[in-house]
């Protein structure tokens, strides 16, 4: 059975990266049905879209909402596939897809902790305790830039366990209270526009907006989908 495909989308971005997420996800993603959530960008046709009010004040909250959107909405698949706009799916997906997560939350707060990433970084950290504090003593960290299978009933219990957190790390707290395991993987975003930052046997890739319009990573990726899909109403490359 096809899953949704879930994207929370900010307000008033033309969105070339969403453009080519699109491409890949018709090309390598099976999928029923598209759904944006928030901001549809006037070009995006055949999708399915819940409007939100992106009034979160950070873009941490305005996420969760639309997580929250998701889940509550009856037409969405009970499971779904969260993605970013930015996520590119570079190789065919065949069956069930794999789940990945980054290695233990330790693991990656040491990382952001040598960068000063100061929302992000106390998200991380307070989701850590939350979910030490639900039993849970050294948890994995799923914040990675791949699509994620989602179970609406369990998302749902992740949300509300971390409902008073200000950066709550959704993909984290519902991997781990749903327990969902899976593989380790390094995040495949990348940052710079340097070609040897990354590589291009992936399955999956993630930009920056400065690495998408600039980076060799764009380059490679524009390059992989040239054609427009069946989401796109007007050919713009």
């Amino acid at each position: 059975m096809e899953h949704d495909i879930v994207v929370p989308v900010r307000e008033g971005a033309a969105n070339r990266e969403l453009r080519y997420a699109l491409r890949s996800w018709c090309a390598n993603l099976p999928h029923r049905q598209v759904w944006i959530i928030g901001y549809r960008p006037p070009w995006a046709t055949g999708v399915q879209h819940i409007p939100t009010r992106q009034t979160g004040g950070t873009k941490y909250r305005n996420t969760t909402q639309a997580v929250r959107a998701a889940i509550e909405h009856p037409d969405i698949s009970e499971t779904f596939i969260l993605c970013n706009d930015d996520f590119f799916v570079m190789a065919p997906q065949q069956g069930e897809l794999p789940v990945y997560h980054r290695g233990p939350v330790a693991d990656v707060e040491a990382y952001y902790a040598t960068r000063g990433n100061g929302a992000y970084l106390r998200g991380l950290r307070e989701t850590r305790d939350l979910l030490v504090g639900l039993g849970h003593p050294d948890p994995l960290s799923y914040e990675l830039h791949v699509p994620l299978p989602v179970d609406k009933a369990g998302m749902r219990e992740a949300l509300d366990a971390g409902r008073h957190l200000d950066v709550l790390h959704k993909r984290s707290a519902y991997g781990v209270l749903a327990g969902i395991g899976g593989e380790y993987m390094a995040d495949v975003k990348v940052l710079t526009r340097a070609p040897r930052t990354f590589d291009k046997t992936l399955p999956y890739l993630s930009t920056m907006p400065d690495s998408f319009a600039h980076g060799a990573v764009g380059q490679h990726i524009r390059r992989a989908f040239p054609q427009a899909c069946r989401y796109e109403g007007r050919v713009r490359r």
